[in-house]
């Protein structure tokens, strides 16, 4: 298993403004430096210094695009606990490789305090879907003991830590 990739960067402290800053970035990603500064009461130029300092510190990992899974086909999430059948490095980073590859996988977690050794999140389309997902690619990894599935009714917030 790999470490991640901000192990080997330095801590920095966070002070209020750059929560701030975190929070209207994970809002709208796309919101402008001038913007930005106006909203935490600083010029362009330190607003843009502690942007940088929190992307190079690895705090900020990315910018990225949020979508609509519904609008985009897959309103089912599903969440699925699974059991190996050998606590092996080889085997673990086997199944890792191959459920990465699949496109509803949309998380991956490995998981403490149960009998299931991951957790992952599946969006589908329909039970048809989550039934091939199912029984002829996620069962057909080798070392997938046992599958429990929970089926997502809706979820009430989702949010990055600040």
């Amino acid at each position: 298993m790999q470490n991640s990739h901000s192990d080997n960067l330095p801590s920095i402290d966070i002070d209020e403004i750059d929560k701030c800053l975190l929070r209207l970035l994970q809002l709208e990603a796309r919101m402008s430096i001038t913007e930005l500064a106006e909203r935490v009461n600083l010029s362009a130029t330190p607003c843009a210094r502690r942007i940088k300092r929190l992307e190079e510190a690895g705090i900020i990992t990315g910018y990225h695009t949020q979508t609509d899974a519904q609008k985009l086909g897959y309103p089912l999430s599903v969440f699925i606990a699974i059991s190996m059948d050998r606590h092996t490095a080889e085997r673990f980073e086997q199944f890792e490789r191959k459920v990465q590859s699949f496109d509803e996988v949309i998380s991956c977690s490995i998981v403490t305090g149960r009998t299931e050794d991951y957790l992952i999140k599946v969006r589908v389309r329909d039970m048809a879907h989550y039934e091939e997902f199912l029984l002829h690619r996620l069962n057909r990894i080798e070392g997938v003991a046992q599958v429990h599935t929970s089926f997502e009714l809706r979820e009430v917030f989702s949010r990055s830590v600040v």
